[in-house]
């Protein structure tokens, strides 16, 4: 998808060749009317003709100009202006109304070229022209003008700045309109943007945007840990299940597994039905050992949060014992963009991407197994069950495998978690889990459970 601008380049406000065709063009209305009054000679004449050609042979000259840096040529084109006008303030003798006007017209147009620092070497290189030709033509000094010559100066410089003024004014309100279409495309690009990033893992997404990965095809070699998940007895559960309320039981299934696997870290490779692949250290690793045992933790909470689903599940007369089985596995496998260049997706593969899927399916109901280099990463935070070595399709050679048991720290002698479940009662309590201003309400609904447990007489 190609995504095209509709915002237009803005110009600076008659820049260049038509504010100074406009500017000369008062020049020459000024010098017309001294003509006028004091009879024309070839002085006069000569200044006229260059006043109105000058502008025209600067845009002639506009290719070799645009040529240098733009700095550059702004401030050459403003030295000769600058030197004009110290020039046209000599001829017309020193005159204090077409003086001046000359003046602010060379400093209106510095400012909106260059701003305050173009006005003052403007009024500098004025200074320069205007030693420099009273040094050549030692002009006579009359301060006063003819009301025709100040009049004619007012107009002309009036006519400028308003032609300026409309110009500003019509330049504002085009970029205000450009403004608005550009906020609306961003807003845009942002909704489209929040959507694509759906399909994608955040910590993929983001280094996408930020430019740390780039968008071709190229893999890497990077040791991972990786995670296979599936729900046990799902296939049988398909078949007695409506597939719309299939559909919202798996979504809500992944969107719990997602949201955990996101807060230890891991990136979220893909979902196959029920199947949920995640891989620990790319692209952001906190090292192999802690991405190994961010893995597992994950698993151990994904497994404790499964009872929290069952019993919701329960609620709405889904009564099979739905069981969650893992398999990880750490070790070095290859990653990155993979497809073709007009369809890539970011994934792994490798030898441990396979034997985490085997365990996986090898594992029972309730059943995290990993390898023998997983657990030597994790087994000083990870409580684990040696399994003894297993034949693993696909390998040559027996695998060393281990069962999770759980975390060291919640098997102590004071546990953060307690657990039961038989047919008509299913509790499942994690401490470090609940609120403080929850406490009372839990403790009042066990009691209340406790009292209707003690009244009841079983047959």
């Amino acid at each position: 998808m190609i995504f095209k601008s509709r915002v237009q380049p803005v110009k600076p406000p008659l820049e260049g060749f038509q504010s100074r065709v406009i500017a000369y063009l008062c020049v020459a209305i000024t010098f017309s009317a001294i003509a006028a009054e004091k009879g024309f000679d070839a002085i006069y004449a000569a200044i006229i003709l260059y006043a109105l050609l000058y502008p025209h042979l600067v845009r002639l000259l506009s290719q070799t100009i645009d040529n240098l840096r733009p700095f550059h040529s702004r401030l050459a084109l403003l030295g000769v202006d600058g030197l004009n006008t110290g020039l046209f303030i000599t001829l017309c003798a020193f005159s204090v109304v077409p003086s001046l006007v000359f003046v602010l017209l060379i400093s209106f147009a510095s400012i909106i070229i260059g701003g305050p620092i173009f006005m003052l070497i403007g009024w500098l290189l004025v200074l320069v022209g205007l030693m420099a030709s009273s040094a050549i033509l030692t002009p006579q000094i009359l301060l006063h003008s003819s009301t025709l010559v100040a009049l004619s100066s007012l107009l002309s410089g009036g006519a400028f700045t308003l032609i300026m003024a409309a110009s500003v004014y019509r330049q504002g309100r085009t970029l205000a309109q450009a403004q608005k279409v550009i906020s609306a495309e961003q807003e845009k690009t942002a909704r489209l943007a929040t959507n694509l990033s759906k399909y994608l893992s955040p910590q993929v997404w983001e280094s996408i945007f930020t430019g740390k990965q780039s968008v071709k095809l190229e893999t890497r070699r990077k040791k991972l840990t990786v995670f296979f998940s599936d729900i046990r007895g799902f296939t049988e559960l398909a078949e007695e299940m409506e597939a719309e309320a299939l559909t919202d039981l798996l979504n809500n299934y992944l969107n719990e597994m997602s949201r955990i696997a996101l807060q230890y870290g891991g990136t979220i490779d893909k979902f196959i039905g029920d199947c949920v692949m995640i891989f620990f250290g790319d692209p952001v690793s906190q090292g192999a050992k802690q991405d190994a045992e961010a893995a597992v933790s994950m698993a151990i909470a994904m497994r404790k949060h499964m009872k929290v689903l069952r019993q919701q599940w329960r609620s709405k007369g889904i009564t099979r014992p739905l069981e969650i089985r893992m398999g990880l596995s750490t070790g070095y496998c290859t990653v990155g963009n993979f497809g073709a260049n007009t369809r890539m997706d970011y994934t792994i593969i490798g030898r441990e991407v396979n034997l985490a899927s085997r365990l996986e399916s090898a594992a029972e109901a309730g059943e995290i197994l990993i390898p023998h280099e997983t657990y030597s990463l994790v087994k000083d935070l990870i409580m684990c069950r040696d399994k003894g070595q297993v034949t693993v399709k696909g390998f040559s050679r027996p695998v060393q495998i281990y069962q999770i048991v759980g975390l060291r720290r919640d098997l102590g002698a004071a546990p953060s978690f307690v657990e039961h479940e038989v047919p008509g009662f299913s509790m499942y309590l994690d401490t470090n889990g609940i609120r403080n201003y929850d406490k009372d309400q839990i403790i009042q609904s066990l009691e209340q459970a406790a009292r209707r447990l003690k009244d009841k007489i079983f047959i």
